[in-house]
C-alpha cells in the first residue's frame, strides 16, 4: 500500500503513515496537490475548521505552525490523540510556513507551538522577549538533511561538501549551471537546482553547514518552504539536484536518489544507522517543537498535547521517516517541559554537525 502512494506528495506521506501506526489520520493534507514552487499551507486537521484571528491564539485551540520537516511528525502525533481520545477538549491545527516563518508567529503569541528544524536564533529570541513570550524548547527528532538528484541520473553517485559549496554560495550564481562544472567526468547538461526557500530553517541550516554562513546561497534555483513541492522538481527533471529533510526522501525512493556526502572522511549515505554513529555530517541535525509556556498555563489541552508528544514520539519519528533521539533524551525532555524550563539551550546559535551525544550533554547541563 505504501508503494503505491509514494510519489504522491505529502498527502501520500500522512495517510501511509496512519496506517503504519495502526491509526487513520483523516486530515485535509490527504489532498493536499500542490505545485513545484507553491507555498500553500496544508489547512489542518479537519475537527479544526473554524477560522482562527491572525492576531492571538484562540483561548481552546492549540495552533502549531512552522518547519515542514517537523510538520509530517506534529501532524501524526496530533491525529492519533484526537483519534483516540475523541474527548480532547483542544482541537489541533498544524500548518507550516517554514521555521523562520512559525518564529515569525510565535515570536508575536499568534502560535502556541513552533516546529523548527533547527534552534531558535537570537533575533528571533529577541523578538519573542519584546512580545513577552516565553517558550520551552523541546527536541523531538533527528533528521538526515539528504542531497537528492533524478532516478534518471546515472553519473552522480556521491558529492564532497566542498563541491556543494562550489554549487549552492553566491558566487556560484548564473556561473555553475552544468554537470560537467562540477567534475569534469560529467555530462555537460544544465544543472538545475532545487532547495529549501529563505524562510526555511532547512535553508538557515544547509547555508551556515555547506557554506558557511548562514543565509548566503544562489538565489537562481526552485526555492520553496515546502518539502513536497522540491520532491515533485525533482522527481519531474532528469538535470536535478535538490536538498530536503530525510523523510521526504525515505518516502520518495525510487524516483529519486541521495547522495553521498564526503566531509573528507569517504562518501556516507543518509541512515539512520549513520546518524547515531555521527558518521553522517554535516548534514545530520536535530529537529526542535518550541512551546509557548504562556499557553499552557493557560489551556490545559496544550499540557497534554505535549505530554502526549513526548511519550509517543520516539514510535511515532521512526514510522514517518526520521531518527528517533534516545529514550533518555524524551525523559529529559519531559522533565524540562514539567520544571517549565524556558529559553534555548544554543544561546540564539545556529549549530551544525551537532550530534546526539551531544545533544544529549546539553540537557543534562540544563536539568
Amino acid at each position: 500500500m505504501l508503494a503505491k502512494m509514494r510519489g504522491l506528495g505529502i498527502s501520500g506521506r500522512l495517510c501511509a503513515t496512519g496506517v503504519a501506526l495502526g491509526v487513520l489520520l483523516v486530515t485535509s493534507a490527504c489532498t493536499t496537490t500542490q505545485t513545484p514552487g507553491a507555498k500553500e499551507e496544508p489547512t489542518g486537521n479537519p475537527v479544526a475548521v473554524k477560522a482562527v484571528s491572525d492576531n492571538q491564539v484562540s483561548t481552546g485551540r492549540i495552533i502549531v505552525d512552522g518547519s515542514s520537516t517537523v510538520y509530517p511528525i506534529t501532524e501524526a502525533i496530533a491525529g492519533q490523540l484526537q483519534l483516540n481520545k475523541a474527548q480532547t477538549r483542544g482541537m489541533i491545527k498544524v500548518n507550516f510556513s517554514g521555521t523562520r516563518g512559525g518564529f515569525e508567529k510565535f515570536c508575536t503569541g499568534k502560535t502556541d507551538i513552533s516546529n523548527a528544524s533547527r534552534p531558535i536564533l537570537q533575533a528571533e529570541i529577541d523578538k519573542c522577549q519584546a512580545n513577552g513570550v516565553e517558550f520551552i524548547e523541546l527536541p523531538v527528532a533527528y533528521d538526515a538533511l539528504t542531497v537528492v538528484v533524478n532516478e534518471k541520473n546515472t553519473w552522480a553517485k556521491d558529492i564532497t561538501v566542498e563541491e556543494l559549496k562550489k554549487i549552492w554560495e553566491p558566487a556560484a550564481q548564473g556561473k555553475i549551471t552544468r554537470w560537467n562544472q562540477i567534475r569534469p567526468e560529467y555530462p555537460n547538461q544544465p544543472l538545475n537546482l532545487y532547495g529549501a526557500g529563505d524562510k526555511s530553517g532547512t535553508f538557515d541550516y544547509f547555508t551556515e553547514a555547506i557554506v558557511g554562513k548562514t543565509d548566503a546561497s544562489r538565489t537562481d534555483y526552485v526555492g520553496s518552504e515546502d518539502d513536497m513541492a522540491l520532491v515533485r522538481g525533482v522527481i519531474n527533471d532528469p538535470n536535478a539536484l535538490g536538498y530536503f529533510g530525510y523523510a521526504y526522501y525515505k518516502d520518495n525512493k525510487g524516483p529519486i536518489k541521495a547522495l553521498a556526502i564526503d566531509n573528507g572522511k569517504g562518501p556516507v549515505l543518509p541512515s539512520r544507522e549513520t546518524v547515531e554513529k555521527s558518521e553522517y555530517q554535516p548534514l545530520a541535525r536535530p529537529l526542535f517543537i518550541y512551546v509557548n509556556a504562556n499557553s499552557v498555563k493557560s489551556k490545559p489541552e496544550l499540557k497534554e498535547f505535549i505530554e502526549y508528544y513526548l511519550q509517543n514520539a520516539q514510535l511515532t519519528v521512526g514510522a514517518v521517516g526520521y531518527i528517533p533521539l534516545p529514550e533518555k533524551i524524551y525523559r529529559l525532555a519531559q522533565q524540562r517541559f514539567n520544571n517549565e524550563k524556558t529559553g534555548s539551550l544554543f544561546a540564539g546559535k545556529s549549530e551544525t554537525a551537532l550530534q546526539i551525544e551531544q545533544l544529549l550533554e546539553l540537557e543534562k547541563q540544563a536539568k
